[in-house]
């Protein structure tokens, strides 16, 4: 059976850690964002960690 390619638009949005987390940054972040208060926008702009379902498919898309 052939490898599997690892899925671009995936691999751009997605980084590992050492120990095998999946970190993603949150949406809602580029523009309208004078609404937005600053704590909030403080908390979105740290990095999100995938759990569940999406982690699995995650990993299958990524090939880990």
């Amino acid at each position: 059976m052939p490898k599997l390619k690892t899925h671009s638009g995936t691999k751009d949005r997605v980084k590992i850690t050492k120990k095998g987390k999946l970190l993603t940054e949150h949406s809602m972040t580029s523009h309208f964002l004078e609404k937005k208060s600053k704590s909030r926008k403080r908390k979105l702009s740290k990095s999100n960690s995938v759990i569940g379902k999406n982690k699995k498919s995650i990993r299958l898309r990524l090939g880990i």
